[in-house]
């Protein structure tokens, strides 16, 4: 009995792994379709990787420094409830274009993929009933096979013309074909990177707004939704440094990203490899935008939900949330708009490097909203009793300290030996 259990808990485990991985082809495809036209082809493409190659390896070594050296500790214990609302719910909202704009381009199968992940995981439960919770814990799987059918079946009809329904087609990538059967990244198959200060700075950069946007965000939500203790300062600050390892492994087998830590989509080293993963990297990303509304809201209201530790009632949490989020929105939007020509840009100096600098952070909802939150949260009555209960530090404060809850092994001691070589104070 005991290793029926066991077997049927690796299937689900297993089946609800490959569900990540589905969900996180959508990014994996759509970043290298909107950044490698732009890399132009042959002598010019190689180059740039190499160049890319240069500025991840010196993120990457930013990225552990401030991780594992405890830096990143000391800011996120500036965070409260307070300053937490903004941080998280612009890091699911920041990404709206990624929704129905992109939903947009295809609407034959955006809106079904909505519409029936929504049936099979809010609606079908209460008809079927289950023990193991397939239509809450599978409905990804279980929409994107009738979709991905659905446009597959229309695209072999001929219902979906080349030049007019690209998005909608299942064979437009032209993954399947140019895979190969089977692929093994190894180091440095751009050649030897390249180290630019320019680029490197921006990397870095780029890389500091993703552990705010998207990693300290994630890391909070993912305990939220796995009924953990709020994640201590210390245990982000180790795994910002983890995600500095990731992306040094990204950068030493060629990858165009870095590593990030997100609820839906973390990237991993040679995801799609071979015809296997080309053949699920063929789903049209239409698809996976309908999935996107669903889950990145999901996202903001763990961001909405740390309101409840709040005194909503007090002019001062008001005023840090109204303005962070106005601002959050309003900014990064003006950036948006005008940032597609760089002579009109509203940064625009003679070094390149800066103006794309200003751009990432400028340009991030999540970052803009969290530090206009946690600037205000921090200057104003800071240290009185009073605030501290508006801002939910009062109860925050026991999480703050990694050995002052005791279920603090439980959910984030790391295993084997680990904990010893990365220890969390």
């Amino acid at each position: 009995m005991m290793i029926v259990c066991v077997l049927v808990d690796a299937v689900e485990a297993i089946l609800l792994g490959f569900q990540h991985y589905i969900l996180a082809l959508g990014s994996i495809v759509l970043i290298p379709s909107m950044l490698v036209p732009e890399m132009g082809g042959s002598d010019r493409f190689v180059q740039t990787m190499r160049e890319i190659q240069g500025a991840l390896i010196v993120t990457s070594c930013f990225q552990m420094i401030i991780g594992f050296t405890g830096l990143w500790r000391n800011l996120a214990r500036l965070f409260t409830p307070l300053s937490m609302v903004p941080l998280i719910t612009f890091t699911g909202l920041g990404l709206y274009h990624l929704g129905f704009p992109l939903i947009a381009t295809c609407l034959e199968v955006g809106i079904p993929q909505l519409v029936i992940l929504i049936i099979i995981s809010q609606f079908l439960p209460r008809f079927i009933k289950s023990k193991r919770h397939l239509c809450d814990r599978y409905a990804l799987l279980f929409s994107i096979a009738i979709v991905w059918m659905y446009a597959g079946i229309l695209t072999w009809s001929g219902a979906f013309r080349k030049s007019k329904h690209v998005s909608c087609r299942t064979d437009s990538s032209g993954l399947i074909g140019g895979a190969p059967w089977f692929y093994v990244p190894f180091p440095f198959q751009w050649g030897p990177p390249t180290f630019r200060a320019g680029e490197a700075f921006a990397a870095m950069v780029a890389s500091f707004v993703a552990s705010i946007e998207v990693s300290t965000g994630s890391f909070i939500s993912a305990a939220r939704y796995g009924s953990a203790t709020p994640v201590p300062p210390s245990v982000i600050s180790r795994g910002v440094g983890w995600l500095g390892i990731g992306t040094l492994l990204h950068a030493l087998f060629g990858s165009i990203t870095g590593s990030t830590a997100t609820v839906l989509t973390p990237t991993y080293l040679g995801h799609g490899s071979g015809k296997f993963g080309a053949i699920f990297a063929s789903i049209p990303l239409p698809i996976m935008a309908g999935s996107y509304c669903i889950f990145f809201g999901y996202v903001s209201s763990v961001g909405l939900g740390f309101l409840q530790f709040c005194n909503l009632n007090s002019f001062r949490t008001k005023l840090v949330l109204g303005l962070s989020f106005f601002i959050g929105l309003s900014l990064p939007q003006y950036f948006r708009e005008h940032g597609l020509n760089s002579r009109a840009g509203p940064v625009h100096t003679p070094a390149v490097w800066f103006n794309d600098i200003m751009s990432v952070v400028f340009m991030s909802h999540a970052t803009v909203a969290a530090v206009i939150a946690l600037v205000l949260d921090c200057t104003l009555d800071y240290e009185t009793d009073e605030t501290r209960k508006d801002n939910g530090s009062y109860w925050w404060e026991k999480f703050v300290v990694y050995g002052k809850d005791v279920r603090s092994d439980e959910f984030y001691k790391l295993p084997g030996r680990l904990n010893r070589c990365f220890p969390s104070f």
